[in-house]
């Protein structure tokens, strides 16, 4: 991911590569040297994401960037060029010489695909080499109908969006489900509100239906990851999201890099113990989670025993013989007394233990997300309220607590991320950068990504 920080040098870079000798040139790169070895390709790597991450916008600045001579800025700028990756744009203002060529990366050169699962509905996308997103498709849905017809839904949504932006094969695909990942593998591992995904790899799942690495992570980290990166501050701030909807969840980045713990199970916030009530029996099997407390599912279990006190409970029961969260947040915006119960109840348990984690990690900023923000500003103020008085002077100071800004589009952004960041990423950048996409590398872009990542 772009950040203020100090370019990495990528695994294997050197100072100075030299041409192969005796080996003729691939058909349609340039003819300045002969193709590289992925040793000697990692500083033309450098150069393109030097200049993909907005780092350096000009030949000199590369050379500054980088430590390279001019010379080798100079070819391999004219490869990246060759290759569809990089284009000149226009001039940068003078520094006292000839104005130098403007860079950019070309975001049109490929693209990817991306999903983000939740308990009842999915969003699926095409996204450029930006991570930003081209078309999309919203839908409700169950993950509770299965692994196997759920996945075979996102395809169909998939092709329906190649056809649609005529953009098919892609060149990676990011996806996000509500569950424990192992982010390693791609597989799911007893996630509570998944029945029959236990053990399922999405990942090879896709592997089998496209020639595309495919990387898998837990929803609320992919929220994190799209509104850190392009949410309405994007001021590079440390940031704790927190997703409350039919679950609880978390997602942190710190310095720019989202944080998974040893096997991708860091966040999983909605399984902390808060209560020793016998009666408060989790969907994960335990007992006093902070899911069978105060996450929606929760709540709508409450608010329909206790439906009989709410006119407009008692109203959606009669019309569609069941309530939802839809129906609580309109009770909330309605200012319906027992709704409001309820979920200012949810607000400050949840916001104590959210408190608890400002503390340890000290974030710059707390963002909410999830299906709670269609309750109006009532959570947020609730939830605000209880973070600033809790939190420890230091922790606090300076710390934004807000609402997520994008829509409930954060996730499905955070997957293409998920994508592009992996395929850019220095350890697999230079694998395929030389012949100018990834398409026929994924299975070695998926080992060498697992390794460094």
């Amino acid at each position: 991911m772009p950040s203020a920080a100090a370019p990495r040098r990528p695994v294997g870079a050197s100072a100075e590569s030299t041409p192969v000798r005796g080996v003729p040139p691939k058909p349609g790169l340039t003819e300045l040297q002969g193709p590289l070895t992925a040793l000697e390709s990692a500083p033309l790597a450098l150069v393109i994401d030097l200049v993909r991450s907005g780092r350096a916008r000009t030949r000199p600045e590369l050379v500054t960037a980088t430590g390279l001579s001019r010379k080798i800025i100079t070819q391999r700028v004219e490869q990246a060029i060759d290759a569809g990756l990089l284009a000149e744009d226009g001039l940068a203002p003078s520094s006292g010489g000839r104005q130098p060529r403007l860079l950019r990366f070309r975001a049109d050169a490929g693209h990817v695909y991306a999903a983000l699962l939740g308990a009842s509905e999915m969003t699926v996308a095409v996204a450029d080499l930006d991570g930003r997103l081209i078309e999309d498709v919203h839908e409700d849905w169950s993950v509770e109908d299965g692994p196997d017809e759920t996945m075979e839904h996102v395809r169909r949504h998939f092709d329906h969006l190649a056809q649609k932006t005529r953009l098919g094969r892609p060149w990676a695909i990011g996806i996000g489900v509500p569950g424990p990942v192992d982010f390693s593998t791609g597989r799911l591992v007893a996630p509570p509100i998944m029945p029959g995904w236990d053990g399922f790899s999405v990942r090879s799942w896709l592997r089998d239906h496209y020639d595309a690495p495919v990387w898998v992570d837990n929803d609320v980290n992919l929220m994190a990851l799209g509104e850190w990166t392009r949410g309405s501050a994007p001021d590079g701030r440390d940031m704790l999201f927190m997703k409350v909807g039919t679950g609880v969840g978390a997602g942190l980045v710190v310095r720019g890099r989202l944080l998974r713990g040893q096997r991708g199970a860091a966040g999983d916030i909605g399984h902390t113990h808060i209560t020793d009530d016998p009666a408060k029996v989790c969907r994960c099997g335990k007992t006093g989670c902070l899911e069978a407390v105060a996450s929606g599912w929760a709540l709508l279990i409450e608010a329909t025993e206790r439906a009989a006190e709410s006119p407009a409970f008692s109203a959606a029961i009669r019309r569609r013989g069941h309530l939802t969260l839809a129906d609580v947040g309109a009770a909330v915006v309605a200012a319906d007394d027992l709704a409001r119960e309820l979920v200012g109840r949810a607000a400050r348990t949840i916001a104590t233990v959210a408190a608890n984690l400002v503390n340890f990690c000290n974030p710059g900023a707390l963002v909410l997300g999830g299906g709670v923000l269609r309750t109006g500003g009532y959570f947020l103020d609730v939830f605000r309220e209880v973070i600033l008085r809790r939190v420890t002077d230091l922790a606090g100071q300076g710390l934004e607590v807000r609402a997520a800004s994008m829509d409930h589009m954060e996730g499905v952004t955070g997957a293409a991320l998920l994508a592009v960041e992996h395929l850019f990423n220095p350890a697999t950048l230079p694998r395929w950068v030389e012949d100018g996409s990834p398409l026929g590398h994924a299975a070695d872009l998926q080992r060498l990504s697992n390794a460094f990542s």
